[in-house]
């Protein structure tokens, strides 16, 4: 049986949750066969507590389209004219005068390299500074519209250049429902919650779902509308328990066969305001070792971390995952640090 030092844990643990910014959370650990499990909450949340994946959804996201892609019903050398009204595409990807709109890939976007502008972050009207203001709802049709009014980065597949965008895996929830015939929340449904048996994993449709708090800061942030316009970027909901489940499975190819991370395995990094952050095919890869962890074997996690403090992650090296939310939307780079110092602490 796999042992490690839990006094570790509690250290990393207690040291994070003194933060000033940080009114409640929760930690769950466990290699793959269970026999090593850990687990603390903080602040009155537990395992089963509700909790927002913030962009840990683009997992789920990621997960349908290999799914799909299994099924035969669509590839990821794929253009996405071939899916989405090339109206709306028109005018999205123009760069030095040229058009790559009808270029773009699926693996453009699965893989954070098509170039597209992210409105979410992006300019001082950018939608984050907006939403801690006040709750709004928006369409996919606004969000095209809001990224042709800003710049793309580079061309697609320039070599080397991958570029953060929340636009990439709302555009790649549409092609889901095209080639589902579903809505997103029931392709999450169909194809990832019901085999995995999740009761308590949802995409919120309307503001009458039960839809977690945030904070930002101190203060208290109830955005319901915007929550349910994130979709397939950042709109789902799960628990600690759950979203163990789900990372398991998503590594240990129980929903689409895991050869396919031969593939996905092709990283770039990410803009500097992404800090240490590569992205592979539709998730991130965080490298431990070199100057900043010098004192660190080398390794990797591999999942992904959520604006609001979420996090799912995979140690391959140790064989450990870890799971959990530290509520709080002011500070992203709160859940990478604390994955980090987990992982120091195995």
């Amino acid at each position: 049986m796999k042992t490690y030092k839990s006094i570790n844990l509690e250290k990393v643990f207690n040291k994070t949750m003194v933060n000033k910014r940080i009114h409640d959370g929760i930690v769950y650990m466990e290699d793959t066969t269970g026999e090593f499990s850990w687990n603390k909450g903080y602040g009155g949340k537990e395992l089963d507590s509700p909790m927002l994946m913030a962009s840990i959804t683009k997992l789920l996201t990621t997960a349908c389209i290999l799914i799909l892609q299994e099924q035969g019903k669509l590839s990821l050398r794929n253009k996405i004219s071939e899916f989405l009204d090339q109206e709306h595409l028109s005018g999205l990807h123009i760069y030095k005068s040229k058009e790559y709109s009808f270029d773009l890939l699926l693996s453009d976007l699965l893989f954070q390299i098509s170039g597209l502008p992210d409105k979410f972050e992006e300019k001082k009207s950018s939608t984050k500074r907006k939403v801690i203001n006040q709750d709004f709802s928006f369409s996919i049709h606004e969000l095209l519209h809001w990224a042709k009014e800003l710049k793309p980065h580079f061309i697609p597949r320039t070599n080397g250049k991958a570029y953060y965008s929340d636009l990439n895996f709302d555009l790649l929830g549409e092609i889901i429902e095209k080639v589902n015939g579903t809505t997103l929340a029931e392709a999450y449904q169909q194809l990832i919650f019901i085999p995995l048996g999740l009761k308590n994993t949802y995409l919120p449709q309307s503001e009458n779902d039960f839809i977690p708090h945030i904070y930002y800061k101190d203060k208290v942030l109830n955005r319901p509308m915007f929550i349910c316009s994130c979709r397939a970027s950042g709109g789902a909901v799960t628990t600690a328990r759950e979203m163990m489940i789900f990372i398991k499975a998503f590594f240990g190819g129980k929903l689409f066969n895991k050869i396919i991370f031969d593939e996905l395995a092709n990283y770039n990094k990410l803009q500097i305001t992404m800090g240490p952050i590569s992205y592979g095919g539709g998730y991130m890869r965080i490298t431990l070792g070199g100057l900043l962890m010098p004192f660190m074997k080398k390794g990797e996690l591999l999942g992904h971390s959520g604006s609001t403090g979420s996090f799912a992650f995979y140690y391959p090296q140790k064989d450990i995952f870890f799971v959990g939310d530290v509520n709080q939307f002011a500070n992203p780079s709160l859940p990478i640090r604390l994955s980090i110092k987990l992982a120091l602490g195995v």
